[in-house]
């Protein structure tokens, strides 16, 4: 008889309880528990994606400055979320694409502020990857998101 030694898993109910019928917090046992992401979600509904988006305004006006686009970025994304009826608190992953990671680490106090002014203390898988560049030579940062509504 052989027995496994992978972690046992606990599986968190967010803390939103509109949210926790849509989506659970995956964390093994015995992991340290991450700060500002989780390591997994799991979560049964209906699905919201962005494409890659970028911070630019309604009139095609991108900010100068990471902080300024990571923060108009969001914002486009708790728009689209919007859009299609979900909530920030609906989100299952996001995937960060940054031209220069030193900028992104340089700034973690204030863009965590941001990222809490803006989608909540809800924070679900995310990625962080640097790129060479983006498709716009301007931009700084882009990010991709996920979001499971509720049924």
């Amino acid at each position: 008889m052989s027995t496994s030694n992978a972690p046992t898993l606990a599986v968190l109910p967010v803390a939103n309880s509109d949210a926790a019928a849509a989506a659970q917090i995956l964390q093994p046992s015995g992991w340290p528990a991450p700060k500002g992401y989780a390591n997994g979600m799991a979560a049964d509904g209906r699905i919201v994606v962005t494409g890659g988006v970028i911070g630019w305004d309604s009139k095609n006006h991108l900010p100068t400055g990471f902080v300024a686009q990571v923060r108009q970025t969001l914002s486009n994304i708790a728009a689209i979320l919007a859009e299609g009826g979900a909530r920030p608190e609906h989100l299952v992953r996001l995937t960060w694409y940054v031209v220069d990671m030193e900028e992104y680490l340089s700034n973690l106090k204030e863009l965590g502020q941001i990222y809490r002014e803006i989608f909540g203390a809800h924070y679900p898988a995310m990625a962080l990857v640097q790129v060479v560049r983006l498709v716009e030579k301007a931009a700084r940062v882009e990010i991709e998101a996920t979001a499971v509504v509720p049924r």
